[in-house]
């Protein structure tokens, strides 16, 4: 395996990324991985490991660097109840349009790595990503052959750039795993969102986790259900094979 870490240009300034991706057989298609909201740490990166080692080049982006911040653990320690405030702080602070800017920069960038693909490229967004992965489908029609949001957030909302609309406009076959328990996207939400696919055009799987929590795919977390987890993986897997090639 090969990885680094690089700081990309972008239209704001520059977002230091993980990038990994296998020592041989390339070039591999462009797996774009945006980060949740406690933003960049080991966890994540060993879960883009895990991706690579299938035959994927994997970028990581740190989404929070408009605002100085590359990982959360480094920033001084405060109580519970404020860090989770600054945490949502942070999240707020992003903008669908900022993010997918930022996708454009990394697209960018992989198209002049020659261990990269030029073909249709997967984006992967969990919590507050789950809308960057589905719009930057809806954005870039030609290039994303696969979305897919885990446990996203904000997927049905009143804006022109509701992730449900931007699903009705995607080419790419999308697949969103939601929780049976999540306070942060309920069941009315993932009703909601499966009606609207269902009612557009796209090719696009809801699935619901029976029985399990928000955050059920992350190994450090207290949701992280095991047997879920695996099964996301087999789904992320098999989507990105029909699609990526």
């Amino acid at each position: 395996m090969i990885e680094q870490t690089i700081d990309i240009p972008t239209k704001d300034g520059a977002t230091t990324t993980f990038v990994v991706h296998p020592e041989r057989d390339g070039p591999h298609p462009v797996i774009l991985f945006f980060m949740d909201a406690p933003a960049i740490r080991e966890e994540l990166r060993d879960m883009a490991r895990r991706i690579a080692t299938v035959g994927y080049y994997v970028m990581l982006p740190n989404l929070y660097y408009r605002r100085g911040v590359m990982e959360l653990a480094d920033l001084p320690p405060l109580p519970e109840e404020a860090a989770r405030a600054r945490m949502f702080d942070l999240m707020g602070s992003l903008t669908i349009a900022g993010v997918m800017d930022d996708a454009d920069a990394l697209l960018d960038f992989a198209d002049r790595d020659l261990a990269a693909g030029k073909g249709p490229i997967g984006t992967l967004g969990y919590c507050m990503s789950g809308q960057y992965a589905i719009n930057y489908a809806a954005r870039n029609q030609e290039r994303v052959g696969a979305a897919a949001s885990i446990y996203g957030v904000q997927l049905v909302t009143d804006q022109d750039d509701s992730p449900h609309l931007a699903a009705q406009r995607a080419r790419a076959e999308l697949y969103f795993a939601c929780a049976e328990t999540d306070r942060w996207a309920p069941l009315e939400m993932v009703e909601a969102l499966d009606a609207a696919v269902k009612q557009g055009r796209a090719r696009a799987e809801v699935e619901l986790y029976a029985g399990v929590e928000h955050g059920f795919a992350f190994p450090q977390r207290a949701a992280y259900d095991k047997p879920s987890a695996e099964r996301h993986w087999e789904r992320l897997f098999a989507l990105w094979r029909r699609n990526l090639g």
